[in-house]
């Protein structure tokens, strides 16, 4: 999209889903080397919720969200034209998880995939629905970001097992009928920051094995260093472009929807946008990095303070390396 289009599509409502188990710092700090002290300090996180259940994935979050956004919104389910799933961790290889997602809930017959732009996804896959909605071939989209990462992180890696959490949120997205809604999006990817945050094996270059099993390559492998580097420049590189190309001022955006990735990213993003903390949603305390599911996570968590007509700004920065950002006007 661009700032010349028309705003022809809109988010009408959210809904998100957690796991009932909480993991807290207390209990972190007994299973590796590290501190509720360090941790609050060096990320901001608390306490982040963990999907626990033999057989549960990515989809049995999603599902719920989607569930709960259904209702919300009294939106059934055979009136639903597509939907997106944006996730880094499927259930399967194949088939995607939004099919999954689909069948769990009593959607049939329509268009769903999934969208894998790792914490850009969200982002990247509202992007898409709004394409979807502005040529008119589709009417009611289901948009969920979802992620299962504790079923990547390596629990004896205090740099990357303190950072993550899992959840699901979702939204709606329609045709506008009030002229607010999705203005401007970009995404945008970097395929050189791979080496800086990516999973080892478990794809078709490495495929599983015993020995990539025995050398723990199926985990998150990060180094911090450089993705907070790239995090804050390019959240707030796109949140920037946002700004100028639809003529917003700092005082005129009411508020930073940034992806929850580390509590430093988040203040440093908004500082280099001179916003104050105030007008910055922030839940990565109480949930971690949920990767796709941050953001829908954080409308959801701040729904009851949003107005119509507010100007929100959302950024992501993830793996790849990708990033991405949409201009909303919020519409109820």
């Amino acid at each position: 999209m661009t700032a010349e289009t028309p705003i022809q599509a809109a988010i009408t409502g959210v809904h998100g889903h957690l796991p009932a188990d909480v993991l807290d710092n207390e209990t972190l700090a007994r299973m590796v080397d590290t501190s509720d002290a360090w941790i609050t300090e060096r990320t901001g996180i608390k306490e982040r919720r963990i999907l626990k259940g033999e057989g549960l994935g990515t989809s049995h979050m999603a599902a719920e969200a989607v569930r709960g956004l259904l209702e919300r919104t009294a939106t059934r389910p055979q009136d639903v034209d597509l939907l997106i799933c944006a996730t880094t961790t499927p259930d399967f290889v194949f088939p995607s998880t939004a099919n999954i997602v689909c069948d769990m809930v009593g959607i049939r017959n329509i268009g769903s995939f999934d969208v894998q732009a790792a914490c850009s996804g969200f982002v990247y896959a509202l992007t898409i629905a709004a394409q979807f909605i502005g040529t008119g071939r589709a009417r009611k989209i289901v948009v969920v970001g979802a992620d299962k990462m504790s079923a990547i992180i390596d629990y004896t890696d205090r740099a990357t097992c303190v950072l993550f959490g899992d959840g699901a949120g979702a939204v709606l997205v329609e045709r506008s009928a009030n002229g607010q809604g999705i203005r401007d999006t970009i995404i945008r990817s970097d395929g050189a920051g791979m080496p800086h945050l990516h999973q080892k094996a478990g794809g078709s270059r490495l495929p599983p094995s015993a020995e990539t099993v025995a050398q723990r390559l199926h985990y998150v492998h990060q180094e911090g260093a450089s993705v907070y580097k790239f995090a804050v420049a390019r959240m707030a590189e796109v949140a920037g472009e946002l700004m100028t190309r639809n003529a917003l001022t700092p005082d005129q955006v009411d508020w930073l929807v940034p992806h929850q990735a580390n509590r430093r990213i988040i203040e440093a993003t908004a500082e280099r946008m001179n916003l104050p903390m105030d007008r910055v949603m922030m839940v990565i305390h109480k949930y971690g990095n949920t990767t796709a599911a941050t953001i829908p996570l954080c409308l959801w968590d701040y729904e009851a303070k949003l107005k119509t007509g507010d100007r929100l700004i959302l950024a992501a920065f993830g793996g790849g390396f990708t990033w991405a950002g949409a201009y909303v006007t919020w519409a109820y």
